[in-house]
């Protein structure tokens, strides 16, 4: 199983990034896909979620109404669309996947099997 994050850069306050992970597990309906994040010296953060096949969508409180996920289940993508980024996002990106996360576990990043590599964003002037 590969998780292929990409779409990382540095990009100045306030402005926008798309990132994009390719995912070799079939997207059948028991899947739930998501995005974490890792700030140095900082323990990895639930940014969001998706539960499931066309599922509810999940936020982290300091991402919500600036970002945005979603996934292609016929590519077997998913996308974290970023808007007005701050300082505070810098951090590195990850894509994950599991099978058998219940809806009360999606933002808990023990619950996932299958991670991807990382994909740095940094937001700085």
């Amino acid at each position: 199983v590969q998780l292929q994050a990409s779409g990382g850069g540095s990009v100045q306050p306030g402005g926008s990034l798309t990132l994009s992970c390719a995912v070799s597990l079939r997207f059948s309906s028991d899947l739930t896909t998501g995005w974490f994040r890792q700030a140095p010296g900082n323990e990895r953060e639930f940014v969001a979620g998706i539960f499931r096949r066309g599922g509810a969508k999940y936020y982290a409180d300091s991402v919500k109404g600036r970002f945005t996920i979603s996934r292609d289940n016929a590519k077997n993508t998913v996308a974290l669309q970023m808007t007005n980024l701050k300082p505070e996002d810098t951090a590195v990106y990850y894509c994950a996947a599991g099978r058998t996360i219940i809806q009360s576990s999606v933002r808990s990043a023990e619950a996932y099997n299958y991670w991807g590599q990382g994909t740095l964003v940094t937001v700085s002037s």
